[in-house]
């Protein structure tokens, strides 16, 4: 699978004229992606327009017909479908980050290390994605049950529509608790704030983001170029390791 992905992406690795790519971006991916994206339109003189949401929801706008030219998914599934269906190009899809799952709150005294805070502390809400459509809904989720505290835990759960609304619940304090992405709570690689337990990765299924070409972005030899940079550049794998993926 990796060797097609790199077949598909070679073929347009170097781009003779700056071309504008447009790139649909799980919420998760938001900050290590902006850095990404400048330092390819730097380097190449490409332009990057980055859309941020949930994957479920750019599923359906790429469905739809939504002019995206890559994804980049937090999941590992929604690639392989898309390409079944004919929207994207087959056997671009790799992975690209492995997401880590943390337990965060904005109190920088309310979460311990041991994450105990979950059968223990005096708070009200706890914010989740949803697990049908968001990979780290659905990471807190197993984490819970594996815990078992599902049923403490569930009454207090306030639902994020994605990862990133998910963030917002815990940091605007709505909910003293949240399951965010690491990458979320990080700045130059140290916790930014808040207090946070990182989740053993043994307590959920891996939560492997891939990459895909879709089909309105075959023709543009911009997206295969960044696919290609996020796929192969040192320096790009040291900004997605900074955030605290794998």
């Amino acid at each position: 699978m990796l060797l097609a992905a790199c077949v598909v992406l070679g073929a347009a690795a170097n781009v003779a004229s700056a071309e504008d790519v447009r790139v649909a971006v799980a919420a998760n991916f938001t900050a290590p992606m902006q850095k990404i994206a400048a330092v390819f339109t730097q380097q190449t003189g490409n332009k990057v327009q980055l859309t941020f949401g949930g994957t479920g929801k750019f599923y359906a706008q790429i469905k739809n017909g939504a002019p995206f030219d890559i994804l980049l998914a937090a999941d590992d599934t929604t690639p392989v479908k898309l390409e079944g269906e004919g929207l994207a190009v087959p056997g671009s899809h790799f992975t690209y980050a492995i997401g880590k799952l943390v337990l965060w709150s904005a109190n920088a005294g309310l979460v311990d290390d041991q994450g105990k805070v979950l059968g223990a502390g005096s708070w009200q809400h706890i914010a989740i994605a949803n697990p049908k459509l968001a990979p780290y809904g659905a990471a807190a989720m197993q984490a819970l049950d594996k815990l078992g505290l599902m049923a403490v835990v569930s009454p207090k759960v306030v639902t994020g529509e994605d990862i990133g609304q998910t963030y917002q619940f815990a940091a605007s304090g709505n909910a003293q608790l949240g399951f965010v992405a690491y990458s979320q709570v990080l700045k130059d690689g140290r916790l930014n704030g808040g207090s946070m337990w990182l989740v053993p990765a043994d307590l959920y299924a891996p939560i492997r983001q891939d990459a895909a070409l879709l089909t309105a972005g075959k023709g543009n030899p911009a997206a295969a170029a960044l696919l290609k940079f996020l796929h192969d550049n040192a320096q790009v794998r040291a900004i997605i390791k900074s955030y605290g993926y794998d």
